[in-house]
């Protein structure tokens, strides 16, 4: 959520002369319209609707009302045929995303009817109701011409499967929106030597339009010093409501994970930060301490909306964000391994989990080393949901941006128990050609899971961006 609220601009188009030739059509596609309005509204959207805009006046006066409503995302519903000197002021002066909706109102005209009024006025005049597909090409040719990026819905008004399809470009553009005003925190710096996870930050806010907050690992172990013994019970009681912490783990290293996981609630409050990267070596000084103890104030964040990435993977924070914006998780994850025998790959990281989809209660662990950092203390280890998941990687690759996506499965099985999060992914091409066509695109060695199916989202949210995206299943 953000205090500036998502908002769709919607608009039909039609042709000023027809309403004085054919009785009852202009009423009839007002009405069309409307029955759309209603169903963007269903989606807990808030709708600008201009109703018909059907002569060059009304779309320069469109194109402001628009500009002023401060739309996010513009619906062009193509209700008859309609000039297309009618439709570009609008969208040049909005300059927000376009989808064109060539619906029809019916799944066909009922001939046998129509060729039965036996008056050619009205005969017309119904078909116009009809002919949504009609102006279509010729919008598109001055699109393309006015460099006006545009996407397309082709269906029935009424159809399920059509409005699943335009849901998906709302879901895409409210997460574009959310991403727009995100407050990305760094805190910390590279874990050197991962050539692949160094980031462009400008080119980052470039493409989401986020602001980032560069954090001094002091600033979050001051606010750790200051924490009360009140607020260290009241977040013990947290995570003994959300984890299955495991006998072994001592109180001093549940306390200090709790101290930490306070200080972690007051820094982002005070930055108003949806998402965070982080990593520090730390040589035994108290930042060192407030690292170590960062895993299970890390996870519940990531589970209410704040995701959090390891080893200051801005990318992957940013592909965290995303898929938690589509309300499926994203946990952070890297190959762990891969099993020929039951074709699969196990995938999973150290460091914090996303709770919202696990596969049961988190299991907490004590850890006497964290492999190749600094340090010892309390982990997580949980699985991702059984069923299906979807894995989004943020690319960086010769100044630009890219969405790298494969769908999957997250199967049963055993899994590596070692206090960190591990699941088995199968994938449809087998575990072989995924691990080959994945690398080929050159990601970073992390990504983001989520739970189900969302590729076709995803790629509505690319082509919003205006950013190409590689599904290799």
């Amino acid at each position: 959520m953000t205090k500036h609220p998502f908002k769709i601009g919607l608009f039909g188009i039609g042709l000023d002369t027809y309403w004085q030739q054919f009785n009852g059509l202009e009423n009839r596609l007002i009405g069309y319209l409307n029955e759309a309005a209603n169903r963007l509204r269903s989606f807990g959207t808030e709708v600008l609707n201009l109703g018909l805009v059907d002569n060059p006046t009304k779309a320069f006066t469109a194109g402001h009302d628009f500009r002023k409503g401060d739309v996010d995302l513009i619906f062009l519903y193509v209700t008859t045929y309609a000039l297309s000197s009618t439709v570009l002021p609008v969208v040049r002066r909005a300059k927000v995303p376009v989808i064109i909706l060539n619906l029809s109102p019916e799944d066909s005209i009922y001939y046998k009817t129509f060729n039965q009024l036996n008056d050619r006025t009205k005969m017309t005049g119904e078909w116009l109701a009809y002919c949504a597909a009609c102006p279509v090409p010729e919008i598109a040719n001055v699109f393309k011409r006015a460099n006006v990026p545009f996407e397309q819905v082709t269906g029935v008004l009424n159809n399920e499967n059509t409005w699943q399809e335009i849901k998906e470009w709302v879901d895409a553009a409210k997460v574009a929106h959310l991403m727009s005003h995100n407050t990305l925190g760094l805190i910390g710096n590279y874990y050197n030597g991962m050539l692949d996870i160094y980031s462009d930050i400008t080119l980052q806010c470039a493409v989401f339009g986020n602001h980032v907050e560069i954090i001094e690992p002091d600033e979050l172990t001051a606010l750790r010093a200051e924490v009360l013994g009140t607020e260290i019970n009241t977040k013990l009681n947290q995570f003994t409501s959300v984890f299955d912490i495991d006998a072994s783990c001592e109180q001093i290293e549940l306390e200090k994970a709790a101290k930490t996981a306070v200080a972690l609630d007051k820094l982002v409050e005070r930055y108003h930060l949806g998402s965070l990267a982080y990593y520090h070596k730390g040589t035994g000084n108290a930042n060192a301490e407030t690292m170590s103890s960062i895993i299970l104030g890390n996870s519940i964040l990531t589970a209410n909306g704040v995701p959090v990435a390891g080893e200051y993977e801005i990318k992957n924070a940013q592909a965290m964000k995303i898929m938690d914006g589509f309300g499926v998780g994203g946990s952070f994850t890297e190959y762990y391994a891969m099993d020929f025998e039951a074709d699969v790959v196990l995938m999973g990281h150290d460091g914090p989990g996303h709770l919202a989809i696990a596969e049961g209660k988190i299991k907490v662990k004590p850890l006497q080393v964290y492999h190749g950092k600094v340090g010892s203390g309390l982990s997580v280890e949980m699985s991702v949901k059984y069923g299906l998941v979807t894995l989004l990687s943020v690319v960086e690759s010769n100044g630009k941006v890219f969405f790298l996506v494969a769908e999957g499965e997250s199967v049963e099985g055993p899994i590596l128990e070692i206090g960190n999060t591990n699941s088995r992914y199968r994938f449809p091409i087998g575990a072989r050609k995924f691990v080959e066509n994945w690398n080929a695109a050159g990601p970073a060695h992390h990504c983001a899971v989520g739970v189900g199916h969302i590729g076709a989202k995803l790629k509505k949210l690319a082509h919003l961006l205006q950013i190409e995206m590689i599904q290799v299943c």
